[in-house]
């Protein structure tokens, strides 16, 4: 049941993430997937680095948690579209 709450949850952040970083008409929903799952652990990970390490990946579904999952996402959007395009959008 956790990996579906996982899916379900990485699904909608890398959604979010997607319309935010204006990519959502190039991805689908397995992408938006992917990009929320990768995201989360990329904010779990920034966030340890900086002191503060709680992300949708580590068990916190608690509103800090789902936001450095965001902001991993957006992240990896950037770099994706820093790789894809020569420039974040």
């Amino acid at each position: 049941m956790d990996i579906l709450i996982w899916l379900v949850v990485g699904g909608i952040i890398g959604w979010i993430a997607s319309i935010i970083m204006r990519t959502n008409a190039q991805q689908g929903i397995f992408l938006n997937i992917i990009v929320g799952i990768v995201g989360a652990f990329l904010g779990g990970w920034l966030g340890g680095m900086l002191g503060y390490g709680s992300s949708i990946n580590s068990g916190d579904f608690s509103l800090a948690g789902l936001l450095t999952s965001l902001v991993g996402a957006i992240v990896l959007l950037a770099i994706v579209n820093l790789f894809r395009r020569g420039k974040p959008r």
